[in-house]
């Protein structure tokens, strides 16, 4: 069992930036693709960002160019860097690790607002 533990969440006004932390249990994190999620409210469910097990990104198109996934192997931490928020990226944030299986954080509100 893998447990994923996010921070970093909080209020920001647009334009500004926020970065989420996501530490994961276990031995074997090298393995992972590590994803991020977001759930607005009366929405879907929906990738973010997503880094595979060898390092390569790929993002949204909502994201490119603002968000940035990355991953410390040594640390068994997925992080996400995310700049020139903008009101429409608020949501609740989640982590995803893939390996055989789905494993979940418990998700972190980013609300950009002014």
């Amino acid at each position: 069992q893998v447990q994923l533990v996010e921070s970093g969440g909080g209020l920001v006004q647009p334009g500004g930036s926020l970065r989420l932390s996501c530490a994961a249990s276990g031995n074997i994190f090298r393995l992972y693709a590590m994803a991020w999620y977001r759930q607005a409210p009366g929405k879907q469910r929906e990738l973010v960002a997503i880094i595979t097990s060898t390092g390569t990104p790929n993002y949204a198109d909502s994201v490119k160019g603002r968000f940035t996934i990355s991953r410390d192997n040594a640390k068994n931490t997925a992080y996400l860097q995310m700049n020139s928020l903008k009101p429409e990226d608020t949501a609740v944030y989640y982590c995803n690790a893939r390996y055989s299986q789905d494993y979940w954080g418990q998700g972190t509100q980013v609300t950009v607002s002014s």
